[in-house]
C-alpha cells in the first residue's frame, strides 16, 4: 500500500514539473530577448523576395543629333523620338532596359564652296536639308535607387544601334552654273539625293550612352548622352575623312 501511494506522488510530481517547464518555454527570458520585443510599435522585419519580371513602357521625347569632324561639329539636327522598350528586372536593383524606337530629325548646314578655275574664285554657298529617319534599338544597364516607396532614381549606360533608314539631303544651291559645273566635275553632288543610297553614309551607327533620371509610379522621365564609336561616312570628298554622330536625349515614358 505504501508503495502504491508512493508511486503515485512521483508520477504527480512528474506532470507538475514538465507542465511548468512547458509554460517557462513560451515566454521569453527577460533578461536575454531583446527589449525590442516588447516594444509595442515594432514591426517585423519583411525581407523583399526578388521576382524577375519585364515591364513595357512607351517612351517619347526629343533629341539633337551631332555629326561631328575631328576637329569641329559638321551639323545640328533637331528630332524627336517615339517607340516601345522592356525592362528586365534584375537582382540587387539592377535591370536591362532594350526596345525598338524611331527618331526622325532635321537639320540645315551651308557649305561654302570657292571655283579655283575662276577668276573671281568668289565663294558661293551650297544649302543642305536634312531629313533623317533611324531605328534605334538600345541595351543599357540600370542601376535603380529608392527614395520613396514608389520613387526612384536611377543612372544607366550602355550601347545603341542605330540603323539609319533615309538621310535625304535637299540640296538648294546658291551659286552660278559654271561653279556648279565645277563641283559636279569634282565628284560633289549639287541634287538632292539619300546619303544612305548614294553611298555617301553608312547606315550603321553603334553609340555608347550614360545618363540619368528619375521613376514615379508609372512615369519616367531620363536624360543623356550617346557618343558616337564608327565613322559614318563611307566615301569621303576630303583625305582622311571622319564624321561621327552623337547627341544628347530627353525623353518621358510610361509603363504599361
Amino acid at each position: 500500500m505504501k508503495i502504491r501511494i508512493l508511486l503515485l506522488f512521483l508520477i504527480l510530481a512528474c506532470n507538475i514539473t514538465l507542465l511548468h517547464a512547458q509554460e517557462n518555454n513560451d515566454m521569453p527570458d527577460l533578461y536575454t530577448t531583446n527589449q525590442d520585443f516588447f516594444d509595442p510599435t515594432r514591426k517585423e522585419v519583411v525581407k523583399e523576395d526578388y521576382q524577375f519580371a519585364a515591364l513595357w513602357s512607351i517612351e517619347v521625347g526629343v533629341t539633337q543629333p551631332t555629326h561631328r569632324t575631328e576637329d569641329t561639329t559638321a551639323m545640328f539636327l533637331h528630332g524627336l523620338r517615339v517607340g516601345a522598350t522592356v525592362d528586365l528586372v534584375l537582382p540587387y536593383n539592377f535591370s536591362i532596359q532594350t526596345g525598338a524606337l524611331l527618331t526622325l530629325s532635321y537639320g540645315l548646314n551651308k557649305q561654302h564652296w570657292a571655283n579655283v578655275n575662276a577668276e573671281d574664285a568668289q565663294i558661293h554657298i551650297l544649302n543642305h536639308n536634312i531629313i533623317q529617319l533611324q531605328a534605334n534599338i538600345p541595351v543599357r544597364a540600370y542601376y535603380n535607387i529608392k527614395v520613396q516607396k514608389k520613387v526612384h532614381l536611377f543612372i544607366y549606360t550602355g550601347p545603341q544601334l542605330n540603323i539609319g533608314l533615309t538621310n535625304y539631303d535637299i540640296i538648294k544651291p546658291n551659286m552660278p552654273s559654271s561653279t556648279l559645273d565645277w563641283l559636279q566635275e569634282n565628284g560633289i553632288l549639287t541634287t538632292s539625293h539619300d546619303r544612305y543610297i548614294s553611298k555617301q553614309l553608312h547606315r550603321c551607327n553603334i553609340q555608347w550612352g550614360l545618363g540619368a533620371g528619375v521613376k514615379w509610379s508609372k512615369y519616367r522621365i531620363q536624360a543623356g548622352y550617346d557618343f558616337g564609336l564608327n565613322n559614318i561616312i563611307r566615301n569621303s570628298v576630303l583625305p582622311n575623312q571622319k564624321m561621327h554622330e552623337w547627341g544628347w536625349l530627353c525623353t518621358f515614358s510610361y509603363k504599361l
